[in-house]
């Protein structure tokens, strides 16, 4: 037979050949599209094969924990080797499935509770890493190289024929959804509830291959909730150095917090020392990020004019629909959010990420991979860097412009926020990252670096900021960080003497050269000092989960 005859004769089908013969396999035990709860390891049995790319939802906050429990009762005799893809390794079923053998490979982005096990079970050899990806590189990977075979996702709730509400945390299970079913594989939803009228239509029915109502509603985590009870003065301080020295300074329009105590003292202290400098209505008025409880006084006192959201965050869905003005919400008040969406808008259309890290080097780079810790990234490193695709101008991003050239460019303002130790002492700034030393152990073709240096361009620490964006060379750059790193490593090699020329020439200010008194950074300034307070600024729409509880 010839070339050309082989040709003729092939199938252009067998994707789709492949996917109608596996749901023949389980017909016998669904009801259209509905399977019944206690034949779902059955069914897993029946539609997964050795060698599968699995997608299975697993993110910060929403997890498909009956599907993921499931999966982990599977006979590792017929189902093996599997190539798990996941944007979060959250739970401890994650992880099981690979020492059962049932999978074999991962590809992934976050991996923050599991982060230990994870490290150990890669040096014995349990587990293959594919990558340790950002969000949108997992995501854009699913449309190219890793699209899956089979989807475990979870959603709120379903009707009969199968279309999909996913809730206030959409987050990432059309992205996933889509992937898979529009090159022939198999999409399985686990629900809540099967009702007969959906608040509104979120995935088609047409996309989905079969929903299973689960045991009990699936894991949410209130990631995102910090009470305010536990932010410290030298927080403060660092805050009222990021709304003056930052905010303020470069006209920062619209934004990206990342999480965590910092983040949080910034958006408390909005209300008041940023009422306080006449900043209201100039900065900080368009946001992406999740609902951060900590930004409710911001919201009522009126500085915020619109949030996209991530997820949503436990606690906050009544006060959401009760502010349609701000957030992305359904004709039911319910809020719609999308992670791929929001990263994308956290990737080019904010002016500022601000994050932080748990190590950084002294020419900027940082991680938060160290010694037996494989965290990975998840969306601070499309956050954290300036995408070169930009062409919008805006006050913050002319601001960085440092070069007279007819051509040059603006910058996102990226910005790291870190005390100079962490908990137990351990120095924020080193001479050497400890993810170098992971990456080799682990045989990573690259060093696991969550922001590259060359893309910070503020530094911040309770001594002082560091303009790193104005450094005329590598040197220059060095010296700005280290007379911010305090009686670190890289503190310690800074020469005190060279402080009065790199704060004339703009690459350092210390709080005294921005109108900040340390014995001012008291707790009296924020806006609300515990989770009592916010749901008070609420009006009690705020409803926090009860161990956040404290009255």
């Amino acid at each position: 037979m010839s070339e050309l005859t082989q040709d003729l004769q092939r199938t252009w089908t067998r994707r789709r050949d492949e996917k109608a013969r596996r749901l023949a396999k389980v017909r016998h035990l669904a009801k259209g599209r509905v399977l019944p709860t206690e034949k779902i390891v059955e069914a897993l049995e029946a539609l997964l094969a050795p060698g599968d790319r699995v997608a299975l939802e697993g993110n910060n906050q929403k997890q498909a924990t009956f599907l993921s429990a499931a999966l982990n009762q599977v006979d590792p005799t017929i189902v093996h080797n599997l190539h798990m893809i996941m944007s979060s390794i959250s739970r401890p079923e994650h992880l099981d499935i690979f020492e059962k053998g049932i999978a074999k490979k991962i590809d992934f982005s976050y991996a923050g509770p599991q982060s230990l096990r994870v490290a150990q079970m890669l040096e014995d050899g349990v587990l293959e890493v594919g990558a340790i990806h950002t969000y949108l590189e997992l995501y854009a990977r699913l449309f190219v190289d890793l699209t899956p075979s089979v989807a475990l996702v979870a959603a709120d709730k379903a009707d009969a024929a199968g279309n999909l509400y996913t809730g206030p945390n959409t987050e990432e299970t059309p992205t996933i959804v889509e992937a898979t079913a529009f090159r022939n594989g198999i999409v399985i939803a686990q629900v809540n509830e099967l009702v007969d009228e959906l608040p509104r239509v979120d995935i088609p029915a047409s996309w989905v291959d079969f929903v299973v109502v689960a045991d009990k509603p699936y894991q949410l985590e209130p990631l995102f909730t910090r009470d305010p009870r536990h932010i410290t003065e030298v927080q403060i301080l660092m805050a009222m150095m990021v709304i003056r020295g930052i905010y303020e300074r470069h006209h920062v329009f619209s934004l990206n917090h990342g999480i965590g105590f910092n983040t949080a003292a910034i958006e408390l202290l909005l209300p008041t020392y940023g009422e306080s400098l006449g900043l209201r209505g100039k900065i900080c008025r368009h946001w992406t990020l999740n609902p951060h409880p900590t930004l409710i006084p911001a919201i009522e006192s009126g500085w915020v004019e619109s949030i996209h959201c991530f997820g949503s965050e436990v606690g906050m869905e009544d006060y959401i629909a009760a502010r349609p003005d701000v957030f992305f919400t359904g004709h039911n008040g319910s809020l719609r959010s999308n992670r791929l969406l929001s990263q994308v808008a956290g990737q080019y259309a904010v002016d500022l990420f601000i994050g932080s890290t748990l190590q950084m080097d002294g020419d900027g780079n940082s991680s938060t991979v160290t010694l037996g810790r494989l965290a990975g990234f998840g969306g601070a490193p499309n956050m954290g860097h300036d995408p070169h695709g930009r062409r919008h101008a805006s006050p913050a991003w002319l601001s960085l412009i440092t070069s007279e050239s007819p051509t040059v460019r603006g910058r996102k303002l990226v910005v790291q926020m870190v005390e100079t130790f962490q908990r137990g002492n351990a120095p924020t700034f080193v001479e050497s990252l400890e993810a170098i030393q992971v990456g080799r152990d682990a045989k990573l073709p690259v060093t696991p670096i969550m922001i590259y240096g060359e893309d910070v361009t503020h530094v911040v620490t309770e001594e002082g900021i560091a303009y790193l964006y104005k450094a005329r060379d590598l040197t220059e750059r060095r010296q700005a960080l280290a007379a911010v790193a305090g009686v670190t490593p890289i503190g310690r090699q800074h020469d005190s003497r060279l402080n009065d020329r790199l704060r004339r020439d703009g690459l350092v200010a210390f709080p005294e050269d921005l109108g900040i008194r340390r014995t001012d950074a008291k707790r009296s300034l924020l806006a609300a000092k515990s989770i009592e307070e916010l749901v008070d600024w609420s009006g009690g729409l705020y409803k926090p989960p009860a161990h956040l509880r404290s009255w």
